[in-house]
């Protein structure tokens, strides 16, 4: 999806994604945030906080069954800027998942999009999420293999066997309920693929 306004491109693989001129990698793009809609629709959260949210595309999409004013955090400061811009009515701060600056229980609805599969501790990202959620989490991560092969198929990161450089964990939705499941209560898990989506809830106390 292009950008509104007068904000400019930024260089980073997760934007480029978004702006491929492929048509089937759209249709799958387009898939995937229809799925979250309608995950995200029966909720009807107050708060919302999209932790990575990147350039802010999740909230630009989803706006229609958002409330005003979310909150959006990512640790590169150009996609904050960017974001920023794009989503005058948001509030997009820099700040680290592994160290969400909030109260426990701070939002309705946290997302975490695409966003575990890049940390080398995922599990600690996990806690910080179920922490500030009071009610509901959506996570997605690439579906794996088919996310590798999907690559490939593209002629993209062939050195590494189609899997993203960034990438250093790799679920399917067995294996990623299982995780889930360790810190959350899960609720759903869906595929849309080549992701996969997951609605859960944090523990409760003790």
């Amino acid at each position: 999806m292009e950008a509104s306004g007068s904000t400019e491109a930024v260089d980073t693989t997760n934007y480029e994604k978004f702006q491929t001129g492929n048509p089937v990698v759209q249709r799958l793009i387009g898939g995937f945030y229809r799925k979250v809609e309608d995950i995200v629709r029966p909720l009807k959260p107050a708060t919302v906080l999209d932790a990575g949210c990147g350039e802010g595309e999740t909230l630009d999409r989803l706006a229609g069954v958002l409330p005003p004013f979310p909150v959006g955090i990512d640790l590169n400061q150009e996609s904050v800027d960017f974001a920023a811009e794009r989503l005058p009515d948001a509030t997009i701060r820099r700040a680290d998942l592994l160290e969400l600056p909030f109260e426990d229980d701070s939002f309705d609805l946290v997302f975490c999009l695409e966003v575990l599969e890049h940390l080398p501790d995922p599990g600690a990202g996990l806690e910080q999420l179920a922490r500030v959620s009071r009610q509901d989490i959506v996570v997605s991560v690439p579906h794996e293999p088919w996310f590798r092969l999907g690559s490939l198929a593209r002629g993209k990161y062939l050195k590494t066997w189609g899997n993203h450089p960034e990438h250093v964990n790799h679920w399917n939705p067995k294996s990623f309920r299982s995780f889930l499941s360790t810190r959350t209560e899960v609720v759903d898990v869906q595929t849309a693929m080549p992701w996969i989506i997951a609605r859960c809830r944090p523990l409760p106390a003790g």
